[in-house]
């Protein structure tokens, strides 16, 4: 395995031997270990001295089961610290088939507003100038890409990113060629686009899937862990996510109060039912044509939680609606219609943004008066407005935080500067942890508490209550950090929580791929290193325990209908936010 260390100023790709102490990172723990290595912690997110760093995990490109993704890190222009945000996808899969562990952007670009593609094979790397695909959205320029480049994936920055907007994304393709899967989270794309690279074309041709270095005991680890995704009621053929889609979290979050709700004002929704999973399947199923739930978003996806929504003559409106797009761009801005929160997805995917940002940005641009919440028209308009670049535009993406500082608004739902997801910290109290305390800003999957607060997976925990939470978040986040290194799909938390051979399995397959030696104990352990390195950038570079405290009007303001404030105390989250 090798670096690809790619110089923005001089237009070079050099192939590095990867140094002795990266050999046994992948994924999140090396790019968050680049970045305390190479980005100076107060530097500008998008000045010269910053880094973009894309590393698949490490058992991705073999055939371990849901295990296809690709970490970007750096410097975020949305947090202002260190940022990784992980996607599903085939390039991950092809990136390790080329043998690189991680690519490496850095240098500024001598013409400011020239846009290059990096096409990678596995012949070497060239330059070819982007002007044909700079300012168009993502749909077109991956649908001229693919009829180039048949066989390749792409790696690409939207419009949004070349205005330097903070909630631009990096895009990677799907199984199919769209621009659908995304490290969406944190404004990376900007960093790409702050380079001049455009896009990264990813081509295997002429390669081969990876081998494990221990072969008998990666196939014995594999067998484990497919045993028990296959066996668990979440993740199992016909289960939960196959079925439904991650958007069935719609109905368990609202019957648990913690679906939050225009703009965080209440947690749970009137019209919830309209926009979930299972009125998703049911649309699906009526309307025929391409439209299908279970879609896997790589080869080898053994949950296929994915899906392709269809308009109403059959033909394909977008792929995918996940649960987070969904609430986001529905029940957080008052709207309860599916074909709505589908097209505004679309757009949000051409733009190169991400969905989190936005539908949370909409809602504070809605409690602003700039539209009525459920007003999806509106909603739209307001995207409209990214996309045109106004001046109302700039400010929508810049994020929330930006946005409500521009209206003069007080329920401002982020923490370090990033949006909430989905689930209303003070009725599901683990997760608020997860949020405030997280180095990543407010980020679900950076501790996924959801599973045993509202899924009882992995044990059982009251939501509602704040004793014992910060720890159960400090265990979660650790773990987590250790299976975003490790390349696996975070869903495979569900069965390895619950069964302890496929949690074996898991630990198996890393080992027989990267050499370690790590024990089941080890994983958080290992995981908790990850998350300590990533708390010392935050600190090198400013941040200090006032940012690992929940937005003010959460302490004070009751969110109905359990009427609860957030009360995690300050010396909770100290002690778990604490380096």
């Amino acid at each position: 395995m090798r670096f690809l260390r790619v110089d923005m100023n001089g237009l070079k790709a050099v192939v590095e031997e990867v140094p002795e102490k990266y050999r046994q990172l992948a994924g999140r723990g090396l790019t968050s270990r680049l970045v305390c290595d190479e980005v100076p912690a107060t530097a500008h997110p998008l000045g010269p001295k910053a880094k973009l760093f894309i590393a698949p995990g490490a058992v991705a490109g073999t055939s371990a089961p849901s295990s296809a993704r690709v970490s970007v890190g750096g410097k975020s222009p949305l947090t202002w610290g260190i940022k990784e945000a992980n996607a599903g996808t085939p390039v991950a899969q092809y990136l390790a088939r080329l043998g690189l562990k991680a690519i490496i952007i850095e240098g500024e670009p001598k013409e400011p507003g020239k846009y290059w593609t990096l096409v990678v094979t596995k012949d070497g790397a060239e330059f070819v100038p982007a002007d044909e695909q700079t300012g168009k959205g993502l749909y077109e320029v991956y649908r001229g890409l693919k009829e180039r480049h048949p066989t390749a994936g792409f790696i690409a920055c939207g419009p949004a990113a070349e205005a330097r907007m903070a909630m631009a994304g990096v895009c990677f393709s799907d199984t199919d060629g769209r621009p659908s899967r995304y490290s969406g989270r944190g404004g990376l794309g900007a960093v790409m686009a702050a380079k001049g690279l455009k896009l990264i074309v990813v081509d295997p041709a002429g390669t081969s899937p990876v081998v494990a270095t221990n072969q008998e005991l990666f196939k014995a680890g594999q067998a484990k862990l497919v045993e028990a995704i296959l066996t668990h009621g979440v993740t199992k053929p016909g289960g939960t996510l196959n079925t439904y889609g991650t958007a069935a979290l719609i109905n368990a979050l609202n019957e648990a109060g913690g679906l939050p709700t225009r703009n965080f004002s209440s947690g749970r929704f009137e019209g919830a039912a309209k926009i979930s999973g299972e009125r998703m399947a049911e649309i699906v199923k009526e309307r025929g044509g391409v439209g299908m739930m279970g879609q896997g978003c790589h080869p080898g996806c053994t949950i296929r939680c994915s899906n392709i929504y269809p308009k109403p003559d059959g033909t394909e409106l977008v792929s995918c609606i996940e649960y987070e797009s969904d609430w986001a761009l529905g029940a957080n801005c008052g709207i309860d219609d599916l074909d709505a929160i589908a097209e505004m997805i679309w757009h949000c995917n051409d733009l190169g943004i991400d969905t989190i940002e936005c539908g949370v940005t909409i809602g504070v641009a809605m409690e602003a008066g700039l539209k009525k919440f459920g007003d999806a028209a509106g909603a739209l308009a307001l995207i409209d407005e990214i996309r045109k670049n106004t001046a109302l535009g700039r400010i929508l993406g810049q994020g929330a935080a930006f946005t409500g500082r521009a209206f003069g608004v007080v329920r401002v739902p982020t923490v370090k500067g990033q949006g909430m997801p989905a689930y209303e910290p003070r009725a599901v109290k683990g997760i608020g942890v997860t949020y405030i305390t997280s180095p990543m800003g407010a980020d679900h999957t950076a501790g996924y508490t959801i599973a045993p607060e509202i899924l009882a997976v992995g044990g059982k925990a009251d939501p509602l209550s704040p004793a014992g939470k910060a720890d159960l978040s400090g265990a979660f986040q650790d773990t987590t950090a250790f299976i975003d290194m490790s390349g696996y799909c975070l869903f495979i938390a569900f069965p390895i929580l619950d069964i302890a051979s496929g949690f074996e399995g898991m630990v198996e397959t890393v080992n027989a791929v990267l050499g370690t030696s790590f024990a089941a104990g080890d994983v958080a352990k290992f995981g908790g290193e990850i998350v300590k390195w990533e708390r010392q950038f935050n600190r090198a570079a400013g941040m200090t325990a006032a940012h690992d405290r929940p937005p003010e009007f959460m302490r004070y303001e009751k969110c109905p209908p359990h009427n609860q404030v957030y009360d995690v105390t300050d010396e909770d989250l100290d002690r778990i936010a604490g380096v």
